[in-house]
């Protein structure tokens, strides 16, 4: 039946599964297990800012740690779509801050536990941001290598024990789970799930030294615009093709990089830059943060949280920066300490008020919030339901309905697509012992009734 239960992100050949790696479905996974996907998000948000927090102690006095994890979660642990949707960067944010937090306890102490930290945040990585958490190990693996090779060096058997057995042991089960976790879903342990996808449903290249490729054809129109309409404009607005677009698309995703994580009140520390390029405490992540910058416009498309595995190392510079600032004097007078304080007490007023925008009203809930009302509906009368989604010509691509569980023959509510021209009867018939429904997105509001009743 996948011609009628297909959909946007998700595989239907040779395995039913999301295209996406892993860790963020883990998360939604627990806090389904435990009553509602969103307090996964709401854990692994919790624990982005226990991360970030422990990172940040590694790196900085303990008052000055407080103080930059009080800022994540003000900027994102509360009031971001981080916290507020499903597609947030808490889980790629909590490996990068492991990766980094473990590199200077393990350089000063080379403890085991240490090792096992870093070697646990690059598998999370890899199993939620692969592309750019590979750019934030990369400097993170040489300055560790240099330092098991250079004349501090400890012995071979504090390297061998402490060091390289443990990062390996769990790297190797990593690469053991990915493989696994690939096999199951494409039948090939090297070949992942969103490598399948890519391969299936898009023309549009995922870098941008890739070629477009010829339009695809698609059984239903949902796909023909969103793949052959919106992902080839979106991709033809980040096209570098020469010295003026680069500048806009190098312009652009800087501007939704500060306005999501700075803007207004942490641009400020911004001005000790030129402080922080001379300071050799933070220049390994000065040095990381351009690596992972660099590899940012490489992709044909940018979201905020692609910036996730970056967190940790962002609010780390942002913290020195308001060191060196607290420095500042005016004519012997301490204004470095009023703007400091200046840059805490906005953050702290306009917190609740920055990303609202990424917030749901649910006292006027968007035309998708019925979809939610209706799975309610449907959960609490008797017997298994088949909803039919009629779409206009004028519905909005990125507001698909069509999603199912994991196990959709045992669901009680299974959700297809009707295609012009393309007859039900296969589904019908599949789903004969279902009550059928009929729901139209587009209605004003949308409208769910039995599908018999509201056929033409």
């Amino acid at each position: 039946m996948s011609l009628y239960l297909d959909t946007i992100h998700v595989n239907q050949h040779p395995t039913y599964q999301s295209k996406y790696p892993p860790a963020q479905a883990a998360a939604l996974a627990i806090g389904q297990f435990i009553g509602n996907p969103w307090f996964g998000v709401l854990l692994s948000t919790a624990a982005m800012c226990g991360a970030v927090l422990w990172m940040l102690q590694g790196w900085f006095p303990p008052r000055w740690a407080l103080l930059g994890g009080t800022l994540v979660l003000l900027r994102l642990g509360i009031f971001s779509y981080w916290m507020n949707s499903y597609w947030g960067g808490s889980v790629a944010a909590i490996g990068g801050a492991l990766v980094v937090g473990a590199l200077p306890r393990l350089l000063r102490h080379w403890r085991m536990r240490d090792a096992l930290i870093l070697g646990l945040g690059a598998v999370v990585l890899v199993n939620s941001r692969p592309f750019e958490g590979f750019f934030l190990c990369l400097p993170v693996f040489v300055v560790l290598v240099a330092k098991l090779r250079g004349p501090r060096r400890p012995s071979m058997k504090v390297r061998l024990s402490r060091v390289v057995v443990p990062i390996c042991v769990v790297g190797v089960l990593g690469v053991s789970f990915m493989g696994y976790y690939n096999w199951r879903g494409t039948g090939s342990a090297s070949l992942a799930p969103y490598m399948v996808n890519e391969r299936t449903y898009f023309s549009t290249p995922s870098f941008v030294w890739q070629s477009v490729k010829p339009k695809l054809h698609y059984a239903n129109p949902q796909f023909d615009k969103f793949y052959n309409d919106w992902c080839r404009l979106l991709v033809s607005n980040q096209r570098i093709t020469g010295i003026s677009s680069a500048v806009t698309v190098i312009m652009s995703t800087i501007g939704k990089s500060v306005f999501f994580f700075l803007w207004p009140e942490l641009c400020l520390p911004l001005l000790a830059l030129p402080c922080m390029l001379r300071d050799r405490k933070v220049r390994f992540l000065l040095i990381q943060m351009a690596i992972c910058s660099f590899a940012i416009f490489l992709p044909s498309w940018f979201e905020p949280h692609y910036l996730a595995p970056l967190t940790a190392t962002g609010f780390a510079l942002l913290l020195q920066g308001m060191r060196h600032m607290r420095l500042w004097q005016f004519r012997g007078r301490p204004v470095g300490m009023g703007l400091t304080r200046m840059v805490v007490l906005f953050a702290v007023v306009l917190a609740p008020f920055i990303q609202q925008g990424a917030i749901t009203r649910f006292d006027k809930p968007d035309r998708i919030a019925y979809r939610v009302h209706f799975i309610d509906q449907l959960d609490r009368t008797p017997g298994k339901h088949l909803i039919i989604v009629r779409y206009t010509p004028q519905h909005s691509v990125l507001r698909e309905w069509v999603y199912n569980g994991a196990d959709i023959d045992s669901s009680k509510v299974v959700w297809a697509r009707e295609i012009p021209g393309v007859s039900l009867q296969p589904l019908l018939d599949y789903f004969h012992d279902r009550q059928v429904w009929l729901v139209e997105p587009d209605s004003a509001p949308p409208r769910l009734s039995p599908y018999a009743a509201a056929t033409p």
